[in-house]
């Protein structure tokens, strides 16, 4: 007898379930609504990254040059004359004053690729020279970029 019983619960229990389920389907719906809404969202904001990354690239182009010029640093100064363990940032000062020397200016900014360059081999091993850009803007900084190869 106890097996009909457990029969009978069953369906009740059921049905318990059943209503339960519906309302989750609704928030899974309401749900489901609001990933659409963020996948346009998402959509609306790729081109915003996209432009945030021009805007990125675009600073070095709206800057108002004055001058540009290409140079070669020769770094042999911080092989032969600095210790081991202090090469590479004898050899960003020395392209700082490099260039400062050279355009004639007192700001001057090293772009992070002059940088990772110099540090590429580690603080002991710097390159032995560096082709570099410098760009001045018309208000006296001087930016230093990679060269551009051709």
């Amino acid at each position: 007898m106890s097996k009909p019983d457990e029969k009978d619960e069953e369906p009740s229990e059921m049905a318990a379930e059943e209503d339960e389920i519906e309302p989750k389907a609704e928030e899974t719906s309401s749900e489901a609504v609001t990933t659409k809404e963020a996948e346009e969202e998402s959509v609306e904001t790729v081109p915003a990254a996209e432009e945030k990354e021009e805007e990125a690239e675009a600073p070095e182009e709206e800057i108002e040059v004055v001058e540009e010029k290409t140079y070669t640093i020769s770094l042999r100064h911080a092989w032969v004359v600095t210790p081991r363990g202090k090469r590479a940032p004898r050899a960003v000062r020395d392209v700082r004053n490099f260039v400062s020397r050279h355009m004639k200016a007192e700001d001057v900014a090293i772009s992070n690729e002059i940088n990772s360059a110099i540090w590429s081999r580690s603080i002991n091993k710097p390159p032995r020279k560096i082709t570099v850009r410098a760009v001045k803007d018309k208000e006296g900084k001087v930016i230093v970029y990679p060269a551009k190869t051709a």
